[in-house]
């Protein structure tokens, strides 16, 4: 192996998202590291729930984005109220086809392409009690430090979902 080959594959897809939601997400995740936040796709929470976003700031301000690919998407998932119990912000993601005005007015709203996003409205705060951001914090982490053990030894005995 040469020095400039990859050590390790790149991530799988994950077959449970459209492409449209993919490409959503990318370009969500991409402006949220743009606004100093590390981003973590598909995180466990406490309630056994999956955010589909979860960004973390160096302030430790925790953002959950989930991400709506289309009116039938939003209209069949309504687990999203669970959300705001994990973050200080809730933000939805769409695309540009997704008529915008579907969306509750008592969270932010991002759209977003694969190649960027634009937040359109901001969401309102509802800070997280210290204990509850520790954890988050922790959850965030832990699965942070997993994956890349994944990527750096796919042989290996992690759980990239944790």
């Amino acid at each position: 192996m040469n020095a400039h080959e990859p050590v390790a594959p790149l991530l799988p897809p994950d077959r449970r998202q459209s492409q449209t939601a993919l490409a959503v997400a990318r370009g969500t995740a991409r402006l949220l590291v743009q606004r100093g936040f590390s981003c973590v796709s598909e995180l466990s929470l406490a309630t056994g729930r999956r955010a589909d976003l979860v960004a973390l700031a160096g302030s430790g301000e925790i953002w959950i984005v989930e991400v709506k690919s289309s009116i039938e998407d939003f209209r069949v998932d309504q687990k999203w109220p669970d959300y705001r119990l994990s973050c200080d912000r809730l933000f939805f993601a769409t695309a540009a086809h997704v008529p915008l005005d579907i969306f509750p007015a008592d969270a932010g709203l991002i759209l977003a392409d694969s190649y960027g996003a634009e937040v359109m409205r901001e969401a309102p705060e509802h800070r997280l009690a210290a204990a509850t951001r520790k954890a988050m914090m922790l959850r965030f982490a832990r699965c942070a430090a997993l994956r890349l053990q994944a990527l750096a030894d796919p042989a290996g005995p992690y759980r990239a979902d944790a």
